[in-house]
């Protein structure tokens, strides 16, 4: 699932016609990235929600055949936040384990490994974290030493905004309600029932727009 519903305020003037995942970076649309990368990576079916200029994603991405997926939209109206926005997405998601990926973030992680995470019986969802960017310095997680996600640690990693969620993590919400998912979040951490790991590759999230130019400075 890629999550592109958000209006993407902090861009400013950026996206006041133009839905955040359709912003180009280095010349190409950042949700096309994604879209790119799941191709290439074997995933098929994607599910991509969306809310603000909704129409103007679904003209560009189509069905998803120029990138040899099976594109399916969850439509939001209110949007209904991380959490609520997966929630409402469920009938589309199935039974089994999903990765899901914010379309407002660029990095090189290889979304392949993400087809091989196994989730057990007791692990709800694994977090792909990343070292702390400037504008988040202090962090959202640990990790110990056996890879659980925990809530108290001497060093705290930022969600990438990538990972994998079990359908039974959404349990507790109700279909069509707004949520944000940092509440069932602390919840499963507190219960153990979150795994992660520490990616080191190049990550940025794509949140304004002077992180915006020194992305398309990069080589």
């Amino acid at each position: 699932m890629i999550l592109a519903a958000g209006r993407g305020k902090r861009m400013k003037e950026l996206t006041k016609e133009t839905p955040k995942p359709l912003i180009l970076i280095k010349g190409k649309p950042l949700i096309e990235w994604h879209l790119e990368k799941l191709s290439a990576s074997g995933f098929q079916d994607i599910v991509i929600n969306i809310c603000y200029l909704p129409t103007m994603i679904k003209n560009f991405v189509g069905d998803g055949s120029s990138w040899g997926l099976n594109v399916t939209y969850s439509e939001e109206n209110p949007v209904l936040e991380t959490a609520g926005g997966i929630k409402n997405a469920l009938p589309y998601l199935g039974d089994e384990p999903f990765a899901v990926i914010n379309a407002d973030i660029f990095s090189n992680f290889d979304y392949g490994k993400l087809r091989l995470i196994n989730l057990s019986k007791t692990c709800d969802g694994y977090l792909v974290l990343v070292e702390n960017p400037e504008h988040n310095q202090t962090g959202d997680f640990g990790l110990s030493e056996n890879k659980y996600v925990v809530l108290n640690s001497e060093n705290f990693h930022t969600f990438s905004g990538i990972a994998v969620y079990h359908p039974r993590f959404f349990n507790s919400l109700r279909k069509g309600v707004s949520m944000q998912l940092l509440p069932l979040l602390k919840t499963s951490i507190s219960n153990s029932l979150i795994k992660g790991e520490l990616f080191k590759g190049m990550w940025s999230d794509v949140g304004t727009p002077k992180r915006l130019a020194l992305i398309n400075k990069v080589d």
